[in-house]
């Protein structure tokens, strides 16, 4: 697996690293990409650690899955690369973002870079996945890394808001001090479940407001 991420979490990294369950992880995503097409690409598994640094995180947005289709992984929750169709899940994001951030125009891109730039930790449950088969990657390890990175962030920074969506994100909040971060929670903006309170529920307008508060800077949505 690439080592591609910001020294800013070279601490946790390297502790993790170190483990027997990452050993064996990392032996399986190996052969797992000898014998099959494996999203994202290795150089991009730790995308969203690259592209913000630890200490910069003012949001995290908890995803389960990489998407498996080619072309739309690239190591961040919810985003696909520029010139790939916006994914259902995302476009009920933009619908939500757009009647809840004033002005907010929706955008023809489905990457989300922006927002990872400027301290939005877009981060998947499970960090690979095998071509076409949702999933697949699940409970080999990853979760384990994953749980371990929410923790971190937890513990050691103050006044994050986890945006959790969705049954399975939510049962992470047992992992995160809700005297010390905003946690907000609602079903997954999937079409399945997205009229029965994701649409509505403002958490991109509560994250702002919660952020200036503290005397942050609030997230610019708009892509």
């Amino acid at each position: 697996m690439g080592k591609n991420y910001h020294p800013s979490w070279e601490e946790l990294f390297k502790n993790q690293f170190d483990q027997p369950y990452m050993k064996a992880l990392s032996a399986f995503v190996q052969s797992e990409r000898e014998l099959h097409v494996v999203y994202p690409p290795a150089h991009q598994v730790f995308n969203a650690f690259a592209l913000t640094p630890f200490s910069s995180i003012k949001v995290v947005v908890l995803g389960q899955d990489p998407y498996h289709n080619e072309g739309q992984a690239h190591g961040l929750s919810f985003s696909v690369p520029d010139g790939v169709q916006i994914p259902p899940s995302l476009r009920n994001i933009y619908a939500e973002l757009s009647t809840d951030i004033l002005g907010f125009q929706t955008p023809k891109s489905g990457n989300l870079i922006r927002w990872a730039e400027q301290g939005v930790l877009l981060l998947n449950a499970t960090l690979t996945v095998r071509a076409h088969q949702a999933g697949s990657h699940q409970k080999v390890g990853w979760e384990v890394f994953t749980d371990q990175v929410i923790k971190y962030v937890s513990s050691k920074l103050e006044g994050v808001v986890f945006l959790l969506w969705g049954s399975y994100a939510i049962k992470k909040s047992a992992l995160i001090d809700s005297k010390k971060h905003l946690i907000l929670t609602s079903v997954h903006p999937s079409p399945l479940s997205a009229y029965r309170g994701f649409f509505g529920s403002k958490p991109f307008s509560q994250v702002n407001a919660y952020l200036i508060a503290q005397g942050k800077e609030p997230i610019k949505w708009q892509l």
